[in-house]
């Protein structure tokens, strides 16, 4: 079965140990969460994953390829890491439209998809730096969704969502995790 294995992975910056010697593996389709306190390296360790950083030493493989020796970063993936970059003067559509012209993948119609699974309305003709964080957090979760990848990889998805949108969230992960991606 295909995994995401890392091994021995480190991270030295500014004179700092960032991540020291991190060791797992990730089963193909599995729902994982990541806890620690602020400051203890999950975000760095998912830059790695990513290909966003490269570590001091030690390897990641995902899906079979090395992360900085096969690949740059992993294909097929779908990533929030802090906030995301959007453009204010956009609708949530048009933000997401303009990301999906990059790699030709998806069409109009599953864009508005992510979106409405997410709780959004497509067709709001309010431009990002009018909504809410919760808005906003939910736009960069159906920009994540939205290319049915792989391996998604959230960084505290729930940042900023009331009660019922942590619980829609979920229940989107919870699909995602059924159509087979790894989260």
């Amino acid at each position: 079965m295909e995994q995401i294995i890392i091994n021995n992975a480190t991270k030295h910056l500014k004179g700092r140990t960032i991540l020291d010697n991190v060791s797992l593996t990730l089963d193909k389709g599995g729902l994982y969460g990541f806890f620690g306190t602020n400051g203890s390296g999950k975000t760095m360790l998912f830059r790695a994953i990513c290909g966003l950083i490269h570590l001091t030493s030690g390897k990641i493989s995902v899906f079979g390829e090395k992360i900085d020796v096969d690949v740059s970063f992993p294909k097929n993936l779908g990533v929030i890491i802090e906030s995301v970059g959007f453009w204010g003067e956009y609708t949530g559509f048009k933000n997401l439209k303009m990301l999906a012209s990059i790699r030709h993948k998806i069409s109009d119609k599953e864009i508005k998809n992510a979106i409405s699974r997410v709780g959004l309305d497509p067709n709001d003709k309010r431009t990002y730096k009018k909504y809410s964080l919760g808005m906003k957090q939910r736009l960069a979760i159906a920009q994540a969704i939205m290319e049915y990848p792989d391996l998604l990889i959230l960084d505290e998805p729930t940042n900023a969502l009331d009660e019922d949108g942590v619980e829609l969230i979920r229940n989107v992960l919870t699909e995602e995790q059924k159509r087979g991606a790894t989260i």
